[in-house]
């Protein structure tokens, strides 16, 4: 573009906005063009006004690395004078800028030999050198990351040269080389490395950002991306270190928080796109990201030695770290208050923790050359752990709680947006499955059965790769299974044993005044020390494992997830037919849901029944729902399950649910009662269920089916006060069924009462010797100890027994009042007159003086209720029939004025 002394447009010369050239007759005076001209012209004068001198380019360059050529103008005091460059610029300047890259680096590699110079000769006259300052390396990479820096600030101190392509072209080779030396330091370059030194970099990742330059590391990394040997040689001793760091914190002491956070943002550095992350990429191709086993303590070995083992080991368990119970839980008496506010903080600590070891593993997922990597290390997880949810786990052999919650925390994230229209049905039987269940016992059908629908499956099946979705949503059910529900079981016995020697302890100190002056008094103390230490350590574990599963954030994201498993579980009882639910279901079990492995409901029941005790309020309606769904079908389908305690373990998630609410009603519960799909079928199911419960497949079955007979007999009773179930149940009266209820309602009754009472008098023969005192003291101390432990095992038998007993008369005395026939049957009236005559003889008269034991309450027995509830079922049975069956009875044959008619 030319232009005249007065800024006059030439004709002919400027093109329109289509870039035609105009005519010698256009107008030349279009504003747009004037404005135009007018900024050119102003850029030309700037850039000639601004043209940078060779002097202002030296000036930059010594700025910028802190040198000096001219020993007379040293700029700072640290400023290093490097003669040979400058002899070089006095020669000839201009020959000198003229390939710049070439000038920085002969200056940069002359400051490293005259450095080098001077920390020999102070090597050589300070022998503790090494101790007393960094070495050498450090320093240089110290220095060579400011002078990155440096550019920064001297671009932004002279903006108005950012014209001038030598300026400009200056400031980019002086980052460029600032860069390729501190890679050349951190490889080792200038300095013998030391495996037990940590990396130059190592320091100034933990520290707070703003004390680094801006942007050095990610254009570090952009610089070394190309080089796969100097990126692993840069980096790996990085990676290593910071997981060396953490491997030394707990959550005690606030350092915790820098290696990991650290390692999380050298994870999210991407090139370009976010599925290209070098770091993520390095990680996964080190010895240590996945070593092999090498003990049969794999699951402890990979935590211990994986990359991301310590990252994951940080945790507030106190067995995982007694600095943590030490610093936040020490006091001996400490406040609810205090303890809260403890509780809290460990509780945002771990939130911190686990956003940041989220970050990693997504960044890991999203760089497409790890993803394949990252997610065999988390099968690997999964796999070395298998044996965590054994009952003879042994612990050392695996990874830590705090390892696995926090496990499971990433993966319930990765899961949020995973929905079941996202997953593979079959990825359980994929030939890609990463996950194991062919030794997990299968909800219905033998091994054989289920081996031969696997064969027809895969000849059958045209099988599709399987997607993260998939995998992440299994994974996911997998961890909880082998987390969560260990760590519940761990907590469960944790508060049993420490409830149970606090008793002790009371149970001892209270009869401090029988043994103080005795020769068991030393025994006595040194017992009652041991037991409060021990009651210390368990109230240690216990608070501390309340800040991990009593967290409400964390176990609503566990409902939350087996609420959409109950889902999908249902699904597969439904065989994915997309209609309203209908009961019963179809008589064949389908062959996905009977290959499912068994504990796919025990752990949501688990889950329930542990949530039910220890976080009510953290049961919200809404994620109940699926779950709820879920219990209606398996109570009224026990065709489809092989292992009858599956159901048993849902009928008492929903015994809990009402009891611990008393007098409240709970609100799932409520939802359960209203379903329509419940009111006409549920009650039946569970009388049914009552009837056929013999076999739990449990060691200690026998007491386990009163236990579920008992839970049943509270359920019913609830479902009694709504008028549509207790319609249902009168209906269900009147079939065959009912009749094998009430048989069974017999046969319990007169077994609970009759060792009810036995007991009640045992203990009443022991509270009456021990009353005796010349009697008592005459024994020896071995048949005082007897007595003792038999009294305590008969009270524990008595209470259970008494309760099991008092809900089953309670159910006998409504449902008489209200559906007597199947009571009256020819085949059953003998038998319930016997036996109402019997305990009615021995709650009356002489008798009943041997159940009068101290404390009855202790034991749930109040023989007036109980004596009540029977003659009331004397009138609800009034009819000629019954008067036969009583009469027949040896007892009432037998009856004395004393016993009341």
């Amino acid at each position: 573009m030319e232009v005249d002394e007065d800024g006059r447009i030439e004709d002919g010369m400027i093109g329109d906005k289509c870039g035609k050239r105009l005519s010698p007759n256009a107008p030349t005076s279009s504003p747009e063009l004037l404005q135009a001209v007018k900024k050119c012209r102003e850029n030309t004068e700037i850039s000639e006004k601004l043209a940078v001198t060779n002097e202002q380019l030296k000036t930059g360059i010594a700025q910028i690395f802190n040198v000096c050529f001219d020993e007379t103008k040293i700029l700072s005091s640290t400023a290093q004078y490097l003669p040979e460059t400058s002899e070089e610029l006095c020669k000839n300047s201009s020959a000198a800028f003229a390939d710049m890259e070439v000038f920085i680096n002969d200056a940069l590699m002359e400051k490293i030999a005259v450095d080098k110079s001077q920390e020999k000769e102070n090597s050589s006259s300070c022998k503790n050198k090494e101790n007393e300052m960094l070495d050498f390396g450090a320093e240089q990479f110290l220095y060579f990351m400011e002078s990155y820096g440096r550019v920064n600030k001297i671009e932004k101190e002279y903006h108005k040269r950012r014209l001038d392509e030598v300026w400009s072209g200056m400031l980019r080779q002086a980052k460029t080389q600032a860069l390729r030396f501190s890679s050349l330091v951190l490889q080792g370059t200038f300095s013998e490395r030391s495996v037990l030194r940590p990396s130059p970099l190592l320091p100034y990742l933990l520290e707070d950002k703003t004390k680094r330059a801006p942007g050095f590391l990610d254009d570090l990394i952009q610089m070394l991306s190309d080089d796969a040997v100097a990126m692993e040689t840069v980096f790996a001793p990085v990676l290593l270190g910071l997981a060396e760091r953490v491997k030394n914190c707990s959550m005690a002491d606030p350092s915790y928080k820098y290696p990991l956070e650290a390692m999380a943002e050298l994870c999210e550095i991407r090139l370009g796109s976010a599925s290209n992350r070098p770091i993520c990429n390095l990680m996964v191709k080190l010895p240590s990201w996945l070593p092999k086993p090498l003990s049969e303590a794999c699951g402890n070995e990979l935590e211990r030695l994986s990359l991301l083992g310590p990252f994951f080991s940080l945790s507030v368990f106190a067995e995982d770290s007694e600095a943590v119970a030490e610093k936040y839980f020490s006091g001996t008496n400490m406040k609810k208050d205090a303890v809260i506010l403890s509780t809290n903080q460990l509780r945002q600590s771990l939130r911190i923790v686990r956003n940041e070891l989220f970050k990693i593993i997504h960044s890991l997922l999203v760089s497409m050359e790890s993803r394949e990597k990252t997610l065999e290390y988390l099968a690997e997880v999964l796999s070395r752990n298998r044996k965590r949810s054994h009952i003879q786990s042994d612990d050392t052999k695996h990874s830590s709680n705090g390892f696995m919650t926090n496990f499971l925390s990433v993966l319930q994230t990765l899961c949020h947006k995973v929905t079941l229209d996202k997953i593979n049905h079959y990825y359980l039987h994929h030939p890609k499955s990463r996950i194991d269940i062919s030794q997990d016992t299968k909800m219905k059908g033998t091994s054989e059965e289920i081996k031969k629908w696997k064969n027809e499956l895969n000849s059958n099946m045209e099988w599709k790769p399987v997607k993260f979705p998939t995998e992440c949503y299994f994974m996911c059910f997998q961890c909880h299974h082998l987390s969560i529900m260990p760590c519940l079981q761990q907590y469960s016995r944790t508060w049993r044993t420490l409830r149970d020697m606090t008793r002790m302890v009371e149970e001892l100190e209270g009869r401090e005044g029988e043994w103080k002056d005795t020769p068991m008094a030393a025994r006595n103390k040194l017992l009652l020390k041991r037991w409060k230490e021990k009651i210390k350590k368990l109230m240690d574990s216990k608070v501390c494992s309340d800040v991990v599963l009593l967290d409400p954030d964390f176990l609503h994201n566990c409902l939350k997830y087996y609420s959409s498993t109950a889902e999908w579980i249902v699904m597969l009882m439904r065989n994915f037919k997309q209609s309203p639910v209908e009961l019963p279901l179809g008589a064949e079990v389908p062959q996905l849901f009977a290959a499912l492995p068994e504990y796919y409901i025990e752990d949501i029941a688990d889950f329930l029944t542990f949530i039910n005790v220890h976080g009510t309020e953290n049961l919200q309606v809404a994620s109940m729902k699926n779950i709820v769904m879920l219990m209606i079908l398996v109570i009224c389908s026990p065709s489809y399950l092989s292992n009858p305690y599956l159901t048993a373990k849902l009928i008492e998630v929903i015994f809990i649910g009402i009891l611990v609410n008393q007098p409240k009603e709970c609100p799932w519960v409520e939802t359960l009662k209203y379903d329509p799909i419940c009111r006409d079928k549920l009650s039946p199911a569970l009388m049914r269920f009552y009837t056929d419960v013999e076999s739990t497949g449990s060691s200690s079955e026998f007491y386990d089916k009163f236990s579920i007979r008992h839970h049943i007999s509270v359920i019913v009773k609830e479902l009694w006060k709504d008028l549509y179930h207790k319609l249902a149940i009168l209906e269900h009266s009147r079939s065959n069924e009912f009749v094998r209820f009430v048989n069974m309602l017999i046969n319990d009754t007169t077994f609970l009462l009759d060792e009810s009472l036995n007991c009640l008098k045992s203990i009443n023969e022991i509270q009456q010797l021990m009353k005796n005192r010349p009697e008592w003291e005459a024994l020896t101390r071995e048949a005082r100890t007897t007595h003792q432990r038999q009294l305590a095992s008969n009270e524990r038998q008595c209470k259970s027994y008494l309760t099991f007993a008092n809900e089953t008369v309670d159910m006998m005395h409504y449902l008489t009042k209200e559906a007597r026939e199947p009571f009256l049957k020819a085949e059953l009236r003998d038998r319930l007159a016997a036996m109402l005559n019997y305990n009615l003889t021995q709650l009356s008269g002489s008798k009943c003086r041997n159940l009068k034991v101290e404390n009855p309450e202790k034991y749930n027995f109040d023989p007036k209720t109980l004596l009540n509830r029977i003659t009331d079922i004397y009138l609800h049975l009034d009819s000629s029939e019954f008067v036969e069956a009583l009469a027949a009875d040896e007892v009432f044959v037998s009856y004395s004025p004393k016993v009341p008619p």
